[in-house]
């Protein structure tokens, strides 16, 4: 028989005893290599997400100062704002561990394969966080670092903690702390807000609930089976269908009122109002598929996942290029 007092499982900084995970894979049962380790860390961060979230800071900057603004500013901008948002999803790793092991779409995530302990998480959070700020208060200025530990504390105790698991509204008021990158962007080149970056925020505010009810309904089963009541968990199809278009209409709306607010030059609203019009045909082919159907295949959800992702890039790529072409 085997003794269970020697069977262990390994973590990043931490070995827990009495404790065996069969589905580790081999490499995972054997010791970490400085590969693993950092690979392991870095998934905490989501890189994807930083990716997104630096797409609309950036550009922002871009706008805010007519031009290209100082390369050393940017750089600190976008190394203050990747810790934070690091900081930010490892936390949520930490506190959705139980149920990030249990979703298909997050089953191999760090915490969940036990590659990292959630007690050296939790301090990889707080390191990452304490940068961010700290890089943001030397280098870019005060305003800038308090958007961005607002936004970070907004996203784990508003949206993780407080929202995704009781409320179908989750991901529309929880998304606010990603909408923040918008108005740090421009604080960080100005100094103070303004109504532009707010108009900023007000795209991606409502850009998220159809981006995110899109991959929610992909994964539907997923939520049901973890009890977080994402719309499309609690509501059929074809109302997730009408309320992303309803949210669709708003957005282009919202990012059309752009020009006159910041008197913007044509390069701007005629992105706008083509890609604006490209999202609302995907956002009503998926009302239409969802009609009449659960059927994933047929609704095809992850085409307007994918479109928004283009959607918010290219409206942004549109922002940062307005003031280069347009002086």
């Amino acid at each position: 028989m085997t003794n269970p007092a020697r069977n262990t499982v390994t973590y990043v900084g931490q070995s827990v005893p009495g404790v065996v995970h069969p589905q580790r894979d081999e490499r995972e049962a054997g010791a970490a290599t400085w590969r693993d380790v950092v690979a392991a860390y870095v998934g905490l961060t989501k890189p994807r997400v930083i990716e997104l979230l630096l797409l609309t800071t950036v550009p922002v900057m871009f706008f805010a100062a007519r031009g290209v603004p100082a390369l050393g500013l940017v750089a600190a901008t976008v190394v203050g704002g990747a810790f934070s948002a690091g900081s930010a999803s490892v936390f949520n790793c930490v506190y959705d561990r139980d149920i990030d092991e249990q979703m298909r779409r997050t089953r191999r995530r760090a915490l969940p394969r036990h590659l990292v302990s959630p007690r050296a998480a939790l301090v990889f959070g707080f390191v990452l966080a304490a940068l961010s700020t700290a890089v943001l208060l030397a280098w870019v200025n005060p305003l800038s670092a308090v958007l961005s530990l607002t936004a970070n504390a907004f996203y784990v105790f508003g949206y993780t903690m407080l929202l995704k698991r009781r409320t179908t509204q989750n991901i529309v008021w929880g998304g606010l702390a990603g909408c923040f990158p918008a108005l740090i962007g421009w604080t960080a080149v100005t100094g103070a807000l303004s109504w532009v970056p707010v108009v900023l925020f007000a795209v991606v505010f409502f850009w998220t609930p159809p981006h995110t009810w899109a991959l929610a309904l992909r994964y539907r089963e997923d939520y049901a089976n973890v009890d977080v009541p994402m719309l499309p968990v609690v509501a059929p199809a074809r109302e997730v269908g009408r309320q992303v278009v309803l949210y669709s209409w708003v957005m282009v709306a919202v990012s059309l009122v752009l020009w006159p607010v910041a008197g913007t030059g044509l390069v701007y609203p005629v992105a706008a109002a083509v890609l604006g019009a490209v999202f609302l045909v995907e956002a009503h082919r998926l009302w239409g598929r969802a009609r009449d159907t659960e059927d994933l295949a047929r609704i095809q959800p992850m085409r307007l996942f994918h479109a928004s992702n283009l959607y918010l890039s290219l409206l942004f790529v549109a922002v940062a290029l307005d003031p280069l072409l347009t002086r």
